[in-house]
């Protein structure tokens, strides 16, 4: 553990980490109010973008191409889109960068 200079340093610390999750509370506890904010939350809640396409193609949503495919969950995510809440966003990257084949980083 890391040694602080003071207790009160620690406290501002702690303090400030549950600002921090309050705000990413309040952001997911928001209502999707666009398909890509359903997807991107359904991406949250599951942290695969293979369970995220079948739930899209569950809802019939289609991309460009046709049918949602994995790879255009993971370019949502990293292009993100006019409709999506920059904060919701911004939680899906942090969630996506902590996973990879092998599973989530440690």
């Amino acid at each position: 553990m890391k040694a602080y200079s003071s207790i009160e340093e620690r406290i501002q610390i702690l303090e400030d980490q549950v600002s921090i999750l309050n705000e990413e509370i309040e952001v997911l506890k928001t209502p999707p109010t666009s398909n890509n904010e359903r997807i991107v939350l359904k991406y949250i809640e599951t942290g695969s973008t293979g369970k995220t396409k079948d739930f899209v193609r569950a809802l019939g949503i289609k991309s460009v191409r046709g049918l949602f495919s994995s790879g255009d969950v993971s370019r949502l995510l990293k292009e993100g889109a006019d409709d999506i809440s920059p904060a919701l966003l911004a939680i899906a990257n942090k969630l996506s960068k902590g996973h990879n084949k092998n599973g989530p980083s440690r």
